[in-house]
């Protein structure tokens, strides 16, 4: 599979699934993870078929779970919007009620803050740790 460029220069790898390349967007204001099903030239999610469909929300499930316990946040976001990215791939963002978008979408709201460099690897760290808890619901 091809990575679109974009999503390759606004996120970093943290793991592939057994569907998913799992990354994490490098906004430090938001704890936000991408789900990127690893099939060519889908664009939405029915251009999947109907066993990588389950696969993908059942890896959402998963994944959202992981980020909520990790971060304790509030509420798990999970959206599929495609305006500015054709290639399909699926948000998963932790919210908490004091952080700087709530209550509305957290796309289009602000500068976005990269991570300090160290800050970056930590978190890719704690994720794999517990993304490595959950493996075999995956």
């Amino acid at each position: 599979m091809k990575l679109d460029e974009r999503l390759a220069q606004d996120s970093q790898l943290v793991a592939k699934l057994p569907l998913c390349q799992l990354r994490l967007m490098n906004d430090a204001r938001f704890p936000w993870l991408l789900l990127i099903p690893r099939r060519e030239g889908a664009s939405e999610i029915f251009d999947l078929n109907e066993v990588d469909q389950q696969r993908l929300w059942h890896e959402a499930s998963v994944v959202g779970q992981m980020l909520k316990t990790l971060t304790q946040a509030d509420k798990i976001n999970v959206a599929s919007l495609g305006n500015v990215v054709a290639q399909l791939h699926v948000h998963v963002v932790a919210r908490r009620h004091d952080d700087a978008a709530w209550p509305g979408p957290v796309w289009g709201h602000g500068e976005g803050q990269p991570y300090a460099p160290d800050r970056l690897e930590d978190m890719r760290h704690s994720l794999l740790v517990e993304l490595e808890k959950l493996q075999p619901l995956l």
